[in-house]
């Protein structure tokens, strides 16, 4: 059994939630599968906005998927949510990502 489907099993249970998700997210990233891996990575977002981690896997999802301008839009709330929350690093992580997403 893998890691993913041990993390799947997790889905629904008290459990279940935004580390689940991002994990579940980072997995199928992991998988060549960055589709599933946003669906898991927006609901990671949704469940604990203030996932700075889970905003970056966000976009790389959405950009690895061919999604570039929700992959743009999740970057940007990823920065403001850093900013906010004076997460620096995943603040400048995300601002390069974004640049790059620009061009």
């Amino acid at each position: 059994m893998t890691t993913l489907d041990n993390l799947l099993k997790l889905v629904g249970t008290p459990r279940d939630g935004a580390l689940l998700r991002f994990s579940l997210g980072n997995e199928y990233l992991k998988t060549d599968d960055p589709a599933r891996a946003a669906e898991h990575l927006a609901r990671a977002v949704a469940l604990d906005p203030g996932f700075t981690a889970a905003w970056k896997l966000y976009g790389k999802a959405l950009a690895a998927a061919g999604r570039d301008d929700e992959a743009l839009a999740a970057y940007r709330e990823g920065i403001a949510v850093a900013a906010a929350r004076g997460d620096k690093q995943a603040e400048k992580e995300m601002r390069v990502f974004a640049r790059r997403l620009e061009k």
